[in-house]
């Protein structure tokens, strides 16, 4: 099966009653794109690719909010132990997203070492009425404490869109005794700091250099050796880095990254589709 949306979650009416909530430790690297055909095999090898996602690789597209001084981006730089931040995801070609299109509703918050999601799907419109105009959405039972926070959240400190992030993602899931494992590795991360409709076509810049890509190892408990090791025998790098924080330092909203000026991104070249698995098998 191959596309370029995840199988699931489907749309509002099938989620609409589901809160989903994640706790994870989270490990992120650098790694060189000529590495990542090896990463890729290694990976193949121990691990399913996700049954949500289809072969090869997704776009995943991401819209950001803060306050007008960046609360948020600020307590990531500054580490403090508890931060979080609210976003909106979409999870396919945002050139085809419409008001009816599924969307994430997101809260990720960081509490000491351990990263915590929670999110709620629902339509883009529906979802950007409430966000962005502060419209009163009904929902489930279920969901109230979590619509409450966020609109509470958007209400106190006037949250608005700053920045988009997108990639294109490649997703990993363990098996047997590493069921709680996921990897992902995220290629051509773009970005922009206007324009926040998901299907605006606008121009996008990388936010890190199209030469690297960013490998996440999340894990329920621990990181088993074996990734750890794959990840040393490869010389990937341990990074700390957040590509909110990075799309906010490449527009000059903030001291720039150490990583460097933004690159130009030409949009046939992030439509080049990434290769799929089985056709760097061995």
């Amino acid at each position: 099966m191959t596309g370029d949306v995840p199988t699931e979650p489907t749309g509002y009416q099938q989620t609409a009653s589901k809160l989903h909530a994640f706790n994870r430790y989270e490990i992120k690297y650098f790694v060189d794109e000529m590495k990542v055909p090896e990463l890729r095999r290694e990976l193949a090898a121990r691990m399913d690719t996700d049954p949500h996602s289809p072969h090869g690789s997704y776009p995943v597209t991401s819209l950001y909010y803060d306050t007008a001084d960046l609360r948020f981006y600020w307590e990531k730089i500054e580490g403090l132990k508890f931060r979080r931040k609210l976003r909106l995801r979409l999870y396919g070609n945002p050139d085809k997203c419409a008001d009816d299109t599924p969307v994430q509703v997101e809260i990720k918050q960081r509490v000491n070492r351990v990263t915590q999601k929670r999110r709620t799907a629902m339509p883009y419109g529906l979802a950007r009425g409430w966000v962005n105009g502060r419209e009163e959405i009904d929902c489930h039972p279920s969901q109230r404490p979590f619509v409450n926070e966020v609109s509470t959240l958007v209400g106190n400190l006037d949250l608005r869109p700053i920045v988009t992030t997108g990639y294109r993602r490649e997703a990993f899931v363990g098996r047997g005794a590493d069921l709680g494992l996921r990897v992902t590795i995220d290629h051509k991360v773009h970005g922009r700091d206007r324009d926040f409709h998901f299907a605006s076509g606008a121009q996008n810049r990388f936010i890190v250099p199209p030469k690297l890509a960013i490998v996440e190892l999340k894990a329920n408990e621990r990181v088993p050796y074996w990734a750890t090791d794959l990840t040393a025998r490869l010389g990937m790098s341990v990074i700390r880095i957040s590509k909110y924080c990075q799309s906010v330092q490449a527009f000059g909203l903030a001291p720039h990254s150490r990583i460097g000026a933004p690159e130009l991104l030409l949009s046939e070249g992030f439509d080049a589709p990434v290769p799929a698995l089985h056709d760097h098998a061995s």
